[in-house]
């Protein structure tokens, strides 16, 4: 059942490019700070129609959707934040634990005066995304989610005996004493190892990435990313008590990642759940394979009710 790849698996923040070394995202996306819950999110707009939300996850930020944003602008309104500690949004010492990262997002959409939104998340992403969704339930209309487990649900118990995810447990000031100055070579196995050929995260995108990962505290904030694993299994499982998700959700992952894993974990968390295994793909779908990834999402989030 569970299928995961082992061994191949401020001022500076301001200062950055958000895409200088990715893919740009369209010309008429707008950027924007946006004070919510006790944090400052930097956020990408841009398009118009309904509301779609999309959440990135650990090594990348939100830079990694402009290919999906340039196409879902089409006919929907795109918003894309970095989430709290990471990218270019503010790094506060506390509120990793997911369930306040739900509460974040729930600000940044009343902010932006969005009632409710389709759901686009990848890795950490996942975890917000779902304890945004299971807070706010009528707020998401339909929910993809790729590739990575959620705390506390499905097989987690068993997921998280995986030795390839050792760095769930790795955070601290030893473990920061460890990486710093050595983000990228962190970070690098990373794409090395959850991905099915490491040609495929580009070599651009490895140094645009390591570069904010670089920034001062950025380590800190994405160390307490993992570290607040616990309280977030302890908040799914109430979430999950409460009554599963009722929106449709379509459950992405990996062949030679998480594959039908992503299914599971969702079936115990949702009623409505769609399966989907993208080939010759590892973890990191929108670059191993991001035509076939944004085919799929287009065609679940076009799907009539």
């Amino acid at each position: 059942m569970f299928r995961l790849v082992l061994g191949a698996l401020g001022s500076l923040a301001m200062s950055l490019p958000a895409a200088a070394q990715v893919r740009p995202f369209p010309v008429d996306f707008r950027t924007r700070e946006i004070h919510t819950n006790g944090t400052i999110l930097h956020v990408r707009i841009g398009g118009h129609g309904p509301a779609v939300l999309l959440l990135h996850g650990y090594g990348e930020t939100g830079d990694m959707w402009a290919p999906l944003a340039a196409e879902l602008a089409r006919d929907h309104t795109v918003v894309a934040p970095d989430l709290r500690g990471m990218g270019l949004s503010s790094r506060p010492e506390g509120g990793y634990d997911k369930k306040t990262q739900g509460q974040d997002i729930a600000g940044l959409l009343d902010a932006l005066k969005i009632a409710k939104a389709d759901l686009v998340t990848h890795d950490i992403g996942n975890m917000v995304g779902y304890a945004f969704a299971a807070q706010y339930p009528q707020r998401v209309t339909r929910f993809v989610i790729m590739d990575a487990p959620l705390p506390g649900v499905g097989p987690w118990d068993e997921i998280v005996r995986s030795r390839a995810l050792w760095h769930f447990s790795f955070q601290g000031p030893d473990a920061e004493r460890l990486v710093a100055g050595r983000e990228r070579i962190y970070l690098d196995r990373f794409w090395n190892e959850f991905s099915a050929d490491p040609k495929s995260f580009s070599e651009a995108s490895r140094e645009h990435y390591a570069r904010l990962y670089a920034q001062p505290g950025a380590m800190h904030a994405g160390f307490n990313q993992f570290a607040a694993f616990d309280q977030d299994a302890v908040d799914n499982k109430a979430f999950v008590a409460q009554g599963k998700l009722t929106m449709p959700v379509l459950a992405v992952g990996g062949d030679k990642s998480f594959g039908p894993t992503m299914a599971v974990v969702m079936r115990a968390a949702a009623t409505d759940v769609t399966e989907l295994v993208i080939p010759n793909s590892g973890h990191w779908l929108m670059e191993e394979q991001p035509a076939a990834t944004i085919a799929a999402i287009r065609a679940f989030l076009d799907r009539k009710s």
